[in-house]
């Protein structure tokens, strides 16, 4: 693969999640080796999350990260769409029944609310945008998408977040129950951290 820019620079990715990072060092550290927290890199910056898309807060926890950088920066912004509760969670899938509440609160509700919904209609999808500010402040968004279905049941040990209650139907299990190398290679994350890396070899 090119050689670019990203392989000589440190990025600093504008999450505290440690299951987000680390998912980003899994499938960029051939190429972008030195990612690193906001806290390692001695950032703290607290942004409210006020756009109504994806890629909006990106962009927002982007821009904040970039405002105190003159290095590359990455944020991502991720979230659980489901059909059939006409999109719920969203955009707030974080924040859906509270920030502070487990993600067995969260996945074990929105089975509740899925309770005799045919499989049908239970189709569901991650979606994942990716934002990167440059050097020279140029702005780039990308969007990746993981489809699969609500389960009924909270199943595997894999993963984070709302992983045990989505079911990928050509697997037979939740992407909880598939091995992090599987999931890299299918999942919205992946996918748009790999549409990031096409946007980011012209960078020079």
């Amino acid at each position: 693969m090119k050689t670019t820019k990203t392989n000589e620079k440190k990025m600093i990715v504008a999450t505290g999640n440690m299951g987000k990072l680390e998912e980003i060092r899994q499938i960029l550290s051939d190429v972008i080796p030195n990612i690193v927290s906001m806290k390692e890199a001695g950032l703290y910056t607290d942004v409210e999350e006020t756009g109504s898309t994806f890629v909006e807060n990106a962009l927002l926890k982007c821009r904040a990260v970039a405002e105190k950088t003159d290095g590359y920066v990455l944020s991502d912004d991720s979230g659980l769409v489901v059909d059939a509760l006409d999109g719920e969670p969203g955009i707030y899938s974080s924040r859906y029944l509270g920030e502070d509440t487990s993600y067995d609160v969260k996945n074990a509700d929105i089975l509740r609310r899925m309770e005799g919904v045919p499989e049908e209609k239970r189709t569901a999808r991650f979606v994942c945008a990716v934002a990167v500010i440059t050097p020279d402040k140029r702005e780039i968004a990308v969007e990746g998408y993981m489809e699969g279905i609500i389960g009924h049941e909270i199943k595997g040990e894999h993963g984070f977040g709302y992983d045990p209650i989505f079911f990928l139907p050509e697997y037979g299990k939740t992407s909880a129950e598939i091995l992090p190398e599987e999931k890299n290679e299918i999942s919205h994350r992946g996918k748009a951290l790999r549409l990031m890396l096409e946007e980011l070899k012209g960078e020079q």
